[in-house]
């Protein structure tokens, strides 16, 4: 199937020229319900791509101000969508690009939103909300950049399974840093006004939870310090 051109030629409000948009997705139906939305909220769809070379030779042939991408395109149904936006990117760095996916895919995302201004990485799901969409398209075309609320969930879900020292209590992180400036039991209990009883207590769940290894507690709790440096 060859590459659909856009018609429309709305102008903007002010009398301005509309924004070109370049509209890539192999489900036809969400693409035309897409170029539909955004021709009558005032966009101009100069072009739809159901893959990424369609994508690519429309882009270089129209140079629109806003790319939308589909994450996932024919023919692996993969990464061609995002591969094609970092080379959209490369080529044309003045073009926004929003890229649309139906599930959150972390790496992709991250790696996308590295590239600068004017990048966004939105759910599919999102597009039902229309004053959002266009709000949010509106702000990448301004430079902006774009990250799905549930994108930045993940990301922090994932932080936290890969903090070494997510299995520590509040009250055992504050010990360890204050372990961390060097002081003792003696010290730490003072600083935190608690009992040297309730530090110890605090300091031998530390080492136990902590993946120290199998060493005495002295070592143990410099293995612990070095944990705690490392993860700042």
């Amino acid at each position: 199937m060859d590459a659909v051109e856009g018609t429309r030629t709305t102008r903007g409000d002010d009398g301005s020229a509309p924004t070109r948009v370049v509209l890539a997705d192999d489900d036809v139906l969400l693409r035309e319900g897409i170029a539909s939305l955004l021709g009558r909220s005032g966009f101009d769809v100069v072009g739809q791509a159901e893959d990424a070379s369609q994508l690519l030779a429309l882009v270089g042939e129209h140079r629109p101000d806003l790319a939308i991408v589909d994450i996932r395109m024919p023919p692996t149904q993969t990464d061609e969508g995002l591969r094609a936006a970092r080379t959209i990117r490369d080529r044309h760095p003045q073009i926004s690009i929003a890229v649309l996916s139906a599930y959150v895919e972390v790496e992709p995302a991250m790696e996308l939103l590295a590239g600068g201004r004017g990048i966004g990485y939105m759910l599919k799901s999102r597009v039902t909300d229309v004053a959002e969409f266009i709000e949010t398209l509106q702000r990448l075309i301004r430079g902006g950049s774009v990250v799905d609320p549930s994108l930045v969930q993940e990301l922090v879900a994932a932080q936290r399974r890969d903090d070494p020292l997510g299995v520590l209590t509040p009250r055992e992180r504050d010990v360890l840093a204050l372990m961390a400036q060097g002081l003792s039991n003696v010290g730490i209990a003072r600083e935190l006004w608690v009992a040297e009883g309730t530090v110890e207590k605090h300091v031998h769940s530390i080492l136990t939870k902590l993946p120290l290894g199998d060493t005495n507690d002295d070592h143990r709790r410099v293995l612990a310090v070095l944990a705690y440096l490392d993860a700042r």
